[in-house]
């Protein structure tokens, strides 16, 4: 038996023993105290603030029926162990984003992000309507989790850098955090990539301990104090245009849940998805103006390095096709991809450049 095999088998197999002597299922009764683990340090901006906002949704919406307890990155486990400590039943849930972890199965980028992938509305539209939550619900159950989409950050900005980028090889032994698939197109351009926990990004950027640096955008990245360091900044990326934030509920533990209150947390989860992107939308650009005030040189990568990037990109999305679900889930990411950018760049994204175009956005 492999380990995801012993893995569901473990946190499904009581559930489904006491489904067979049971005539309709049993649910928890009374008050329960839900223990939501975070790969975010306490206070960071925008993430943390989700975490928090879902946590309190589930509670309020519960009369207190579930209040949901937040342990932040560190205080119970640490940020990239949170999957791990859910799926085994240690904690009850976590919040956040699933391309740390591609290490248990490389298909979880496309419910975190691919490179070139899907922004906001592209992701919601495949995850609701093109068949996305069910290749999710196949590929978390193998862990014993269920997920939940629970906020986006919007596109984020392609990085602060300790010198300029002019070429792609620039890109040859600079030293740079980028977690996920990200960061393996980077790593196929010469660089030597960190996977840092956002709580841990700018003690490793004002020591040199790493040369540069993508968190999250404008506003989450001012708040973090990067200005401080560096003033190159690239606003653009190529890595995350709609990064998906989830809730991963220990499967086991959701089906204990009242039919009502398992209500409660998918649509808490709605409500943050959609609270989380507008919080950074609305932030962003006036914390952009600030830092261009400040100093700070608004930058954006040349043609070749796009180009790079998009080479790399692709060899990094097919390397995983041998595993049959990974090919699965990536048919089914870039068909419906293909299919919302093609009404989106004829209806909303005519609009926009006609818009901005008569009034001088």
């Amino acid at each position: 038996m492999d380990r995801r095999s012993f893995l569901r088998t473990s946190a499904l197999g009581g559930g489904a023993a006491a489904a067979s002597t049971l005539a309709a299922p049993v649910y928890a009764q009374g008050n329960r105290t839900l223990t939501m683990v975070t790969t975010w340090g306490r206070g960071l901006a925008g993430v943390h603030d989700s975490a928090q906002y879902v946590a309190d949704a589930i509670t309020e919406m519960s009369d207190g029926q579930l209040t949901v307890d937040l342990r932040a990155g560190g205080e119970l486990v640490g940020a990239f162990e949170v999957f791990d400590a859910v799926s085994a039943g240690q904690a009850d849930m976590y919040h956040g984003v699933d391309y740390y972890f591609l290490g248990q199965h490389p298909a979880l980028s496309f419910f975190s992000q691919v490179p070139f992938g899907m922004t906001f509305t592209e992701y919601n539209n495949w995850y609701y309507h093109e068949g996305g939550m069910a290749l999710a619900h196949e590929l978390y159950s193998i862990f014993g989790l269920i997920p939940f989409p629970t906020g986006n950050t919007g596109p984020q900005s392609g990085g602060w850098f300790a010198k300029e980028i002019n070429a792609p090889e620039d890109f040859q032994g600079l030293r740079f955090r980028m977690p996920g698939q990200g960061g393996q197109v980077l790593g196929k351009l010469g660089a030597s990539v960190q996977n840092l926990p956002g709580a841990e990004v700018y003690q490793a950027l004002s020591s040199g301990a790493i040369d540069g640096t993508e968190w999250i955008g404008p506003w989450a990245d001012e708040t973090a104090g990067f200005q401080e360091i560096t003033n190159n900044y690239y606003t653009a990326g190529f890595h995350e245009p709609g990064p998906n934030l989830n809730l991963c509920v220990n499967l086991g533990v959701y089906e204990e849940l009242s039919p009502a209150h398992q209500k409660i947390v998918q649509h808490a989860a709605r409500s943050c998805n959609l609270w989380t992107y507008t919080l950074f939308m609305a932030n962003n650009a006036a914390a952009l103006q600030r830092l261009q005030s400040g100093g700070v040189q608004i930058l954006e990568f040349p043609d070749s390095v796009w180009d790079a990037f998009g080479a790399a990109a692709e060899e990094v999305l097919q390397e995983p096709m041998g595993d049959e679900l990974y090919a699965r889930i990536y048919e089914s990411y870039m068909n419906s991809l293909q299919s919302s950018a093609g009404w989106i760049s004829t209806s909303e994204g005519t609009f926009t450049r006609q818009r901005d175009r008569i009034r001088g956005y």
